[in-house]
């Protein structure tokens, strides 16, 4: 009888073992091949370089003595005078604005004078004129609404827009309805504005600036039909 010989079972590395396994080996190749980092070391008279960040240039206007200007929410005014005072061990330069419409002297100092605008060109007084003449845009939206947008409007210091709302707001023969209290205030505002800023762009009298703006408007034809 032969006598059967024993076989060895090898045991078998179960597969989380083996993942174990090459991760160990896989960190201590990634850490065998990581190159050191290299320090640059500053010799004693050598300064490090300082990069300067560009700002971006802020273009200041420099506006004179007698010059017209426009504050959006007050209008046409003229530069009266550029004074300094000290506030709180502060040295302020303002200007000191005089708006004649309203009696009313402004004082503004010049690191806010991004309110301000200079009066508009020639060019842009014909084109508000050809605004006059086209016919106004009657929304169907509630009056109060209208009323805070051609207030934005005539605040915006925007003479574009001042002229829509004059163009909007003006009443003549086309039209029956009387204009309310509320209407007529904002269009007489609106209208002074403009015409203020036509006067001094144009360099006339209130009157013939008033028979141009009129004429635009058509207001001069229904004067005459009334007479």
């Amino acid at each position: 009888m032969l006598k059967k010989k024993k076989v060895k079972k090898v045991k078998i590395p179960k597969k989380s073992k083996v993942n174990k396994i090459n991760k160990i080996k896989n960190k201590t190749k990634s850490v065998v091949k990581s190159p050191e980092k290299k320090t640059t070391s500053l010799g004693p008279d050598e300064k490090p370089e300082i990069k300067k960040i560009k700002k971006q240039p802020t273009e200041k206007k420099i506006y004179n003595l007698k010059d017209y200007v426009v504050y959006p929410k007050h209008g046409v005014g003229k530069i009266t005078a550029v004074e300094k005072a000290t506030i709180g061990e502060i040295d302020i330069q303002f200007y000191k604005i005089f708006v004649e419409k309203e009696k009313l002297t402004l004082t503004v100092p010049i690191n806010q004078q991004s309110k301000l605008r200079s009066i508009s060109s020639v060019n842009q007084i014909n084109k508000c004129i050809s605004i006059l003449k086209t016919k106004p845009k009657i929304k169907r939206t509630m009056w109060s609404r209208r009323a805070q947008e051609y207030d934005q409007k005539i605040n915006s210091g925007k003479i574009y827009e001042l002229a829509e709302v004059v163009k909007d707001l003006n009443k003549n023969t086309d039209i029956i309805a009387d204009q309310s209290y509320s209407e007529r205030q904002l269009f007489e505002k609106a209208y002074e504005r403009l015409k203020s800023e036509f006067e001094a762009v144009m360099q006339t009298t209130p009157e013939e600036v008033q028979k141009k703006m009129d004429k635009a408007l058509g207001r001069t034809q229904n004067l005459e039909a009334t007479e």
